[in-house]
């Protein structure tokens, strides 16, 4: 043998130990946290726009600091309150306006996703005082612009405390659980339109706008808890399904000097999905919308005799967004965002609501909106001008000129910028990038400092089996829908490997995004490591690309996604590599409805599908996402049963499993339960698993361990 073949032979040897020396990423790691990312703790910006605040929290004992920072130097420069002594331990914090007095938090549990109770306090900064607000645990409670009130909700009643005073004035009366809530919103519009506390002080504290909901008509949904006692006992709340009856809400005005009360004439719109005030304490905003959600009403409230007019009205075939994008100027004019062109734009308005100009333009969407710079003319917000699977931060004027890309690396970046709009944090990741953090001035984008990176995380995982997000467009009914795939680390062309699909495919989501890895991506890394190849693909109605293309599913939800998904499977499966009798799909919630539905119509296709807390139609779901998309089921029924799965078990020909939490308040396990009936008459057998107590998420313990487990093994079985 020459020398040449035995260091080839050597080399090769190297080669195949260097390989075998990879680690698999296993359940438990995932679970345990191993490959958990650094953040940057969450910061708020002070008034002064140089410095910013973060809430610190320190072991043995547990402890929590509220820290002031500077911009330029990152260096902490004080202490503003710490626990220990007479101040509690306190979780979360607010400042009043003018930054004398902050809200601490303290004794937090959760009622549904966004809303909480909790027992507060307000710390004068100056005195150094702390002042309890209420002995018993309130809601959403928001300081007077001058720190000297605190408005609150307890038990659906609204008050305000006085902190010099510590005394406390009832506002409403007519709260009651069940029929009235006054100044906190409902359980679907805090789910769907995603906001809690439903009351605003002006700008200078002589008025609340607040919103009042009548629940009595809303039929009650009623769950039970199983817990650790000797009998179950039911968890009932207000939930309106589709087509059912929601609350009747109302806008009304509190003078708070002389306590009177006045109801706003609206007009009865059917939903008030956001109130806020203009600078000028006298004018209030208020977006309204009708029951289909297509037709958006921009109104202007005078708060000094209650007069409203129309700013401005959206009206589309489908619905309209609602977003927090709305921005008055120190004049009252306001920046806007719409899809009216067929992507979503930024639009400046004059104070009466005409069109000004418009502020962006093109075919591409503006994701995020972060603000106005007033002395600069300059306004900042991320798009994906970049490709759609992409996020930068980008400066515009407000006539739309001088446009100018701040970020510079490719894939999804995000700021968070000072209150003078001198500097911004900015966060960037991409599949190949986990989490950094870098400080930039806001001019001109140019790096001032890096402030933390994940490269140890980094370096971990140069030691386990990764193989890269392959990015892609796939041709499906006449669209290049966005695709990533995971091939195994050591893929070989010549084989044949099983395809797991995995998708969300719910209206104007996005899975096929070039941003680092979370938990399912670490587990479909896994399943690639165990010789599978998976992959993920935007179908129609998914997002960023235009209102076209996210709206063609409307009042046919679950059958363009279906198709292009069924599609997808087949001409991926026509690749060399892969074995086209091998072909899985999971997804949960939306991706769950789709699951099923694929493995049912598309059953020459898929072998093998996993649902996870599934709708299994739209009749069971809440009324302002459902009739969003859907109008309601009186208006549209085949639109609901066309593709509700439970009407068609008798398709079943793959192995399915299905999975849902008992107490999920979400998606109710009423689905899972008709699913399950569905496929027992019809004779068919599938696995399926209830997780008692657990909500949408289905966590807590070991939970996710098991879930997945469960996943897993139910893969290698049948895939």
């Amino acid at each position: 043998m020459n020398k040449q073949f035995l260091l080839i032979l050597s080399l090769l040897g190297f080669l195949t130990f260097s390989t075998a020396q990879k680690k698999k990423i296993t359940l438990e790691e995932i679970w345990g946290g191993e490959f958990r990312t650094e953040q940057m703790d969450v910061l708020r910006s002070m008034k002064n726009g140089k410095q910013y605040t973060i809430l610190n929290f320190m072991r043995s004992p547990w402890t929590s600091s509220l820290d002031k920072y500077d911009y330029e130097t990152l260096q902490k420069v004080e202490a503003i309150v710490t626990s220990g002594g007479a101040v509690p331990f306190f979780t979360s914090y607010a400042f009043s306006e003018d930054e004398s007095k902050i809200l601490l938090a303290t004794e937090m549990e959760p009622i549904f996703r966004r809303s909480t109770l909790g027992i507060y306090y307000v710390y004068d900064i100056a005195t150094k005082s702390l002042t309890k607000v209420s002995d018993t645990k309130i809601q959403e409670p928001m300081l007077s612009p001058d720190g000297s009130q605190v408005a609150y909700v307890d038990n659906n009643n609204l008050y305000i405390f006085n902190v010099a005073s510590k005394t406390v004035q009832q506002i409403t009366t007519d709260g009651n659980k069940g029929t009235i809530i006054n100044g906190v919103t409902d359980w679907v519009y805090e789910e769907e339109f995603a906001f809690v506390r439903a009351f605003e002080w002006n700008s200078d504290g002589s008025k609340i706008a607040f919103l009042r909901f009548d629940e009595t008509e809303v039929p009650t949904f009623s769950m039970d808890i199983y817990g650790q006692g000797l009998y179950p006992f039911p968890y009932e709340f207000k939930y309106p399904k589709a087509g059912e009856s929601n609350s009747t809400v109302t806008l009304h005005m509190l003078d708070v000097t002389s306590g009177s009360i006045s109801k706003v004439d609206l007009g009865n719109p059917y939903y008030i999905p956001r109130i806020k005030w203009m600078n000028s304490p006298d004018h209030l905003s208020v977006q309204t919308l009708n029951r289909h959600q297509n037709d958006l009403k921009l109104l202007d409230v005078n708060a000094k005799d209650n007069s409203v007019a129309i700013l401005l009205e959206e009206k589309d075939k489908a619905y309209v967004d609602i977003d927090d994008d709305l921005t008055f100027l120190p004049n009252d004019s306001f920046i806007w965002t719409s899809e009216g062109d067929g992507y979503n734009h930024l639009y400046l308005h004059h104070k009466d609501g005409k069109l000004k100009n418009r502020i962006t333009e093109g075919p591409w969407e503006v994701t995020r909106y972060y603000g106005y710079d007033g002395a600069k003319d300059k306004i900042y917000y991320q798009s994906v001008e970049n490709g759609s699977i992409n996020r930068d931060v980008y400066s515009i004027s407000s006539k739309g000129k001088k446009k100018k890309r701040l970020s510079t690396k490719e894939g999804t970046n995000a700021a968070a910028f000072s209150t003078d709009f001198t500097y911004f944090i900015n966060t960037f990741s991409s599949s190949e990038t986990p989490y950094e953090f870098t400080l930039h001035t806001a001019s001109d984008g140019k790096l001032v400092k890096a402030i933390k990176d994940n490269s140890k995380l980094g370096d971990k995982l140069e030691g386990y089996e990764i193989a890269p997000k392959e990015f892609s467009t796939i041709n499906i009914n006449g669209n290049d829908l966005n695709m990533w795939m995971i091939k195994p680390a050591d893929f070989d062309p010549n084989k044949k490997y099983p395809l797991f699909m995995f998708q969300y495919s719910g209206p104007g989501s996005q899975e096929v995004a070039n941003r680092w890895l979370r938990d399912k991506d670490y587990w479909h890394q896994m399943l690639a490591s165990e010789g599978y190849i998976v992959a993920c693909v935007d179908g129609r109605g998914t997002g960023l690309k235009g209102s076209d293309f996210k709206k063609i599913t409307q009042k046919e939800l679950g059958k363009y996604e279906v198709e292009d998904q069924i599609a997808a499977a087949k001409k991926l499966s026509e690749l060399p590599y892969i074995d086209a009798n091998r072909t899985g799909i999971w997804g949960w919630s939306y991706g769950g409805f789709m699951s099923t539905n694929c493995i049912l119509k598309g059953n020459d296709v898929f072998e093998m599908a996993i649902a996870v807390a599934p709708v299994t139609s739209w009749r069971f779901y809440d009324t302002i996402y459902t009739e969003r998309y859907m109008q309601t089921p009186q208006e549209n029924p085949t639109g609901y049963d066309d593709n509700s799965p439970f009407n068609y078990p008798e398709l079943l020909k793959g192995k399915y499993l299905l999975v849902h939490g008992s107490g999920d308040d979400n998606v109710h396990v009423q689905n899972t339960m008709r699913m399950i009936e569905a496929l027992v008459q019809a004779n068919k057998p599938f696995d399926w698993a209830i997780y008692p107590d657990k909500n949408h998420g289905i966590h807590g313990g070991n939970t996710r361990l098991h879930l997945y487990t469960k996943m897993t093994n139910f893969i290698k079985e049948n895939l």
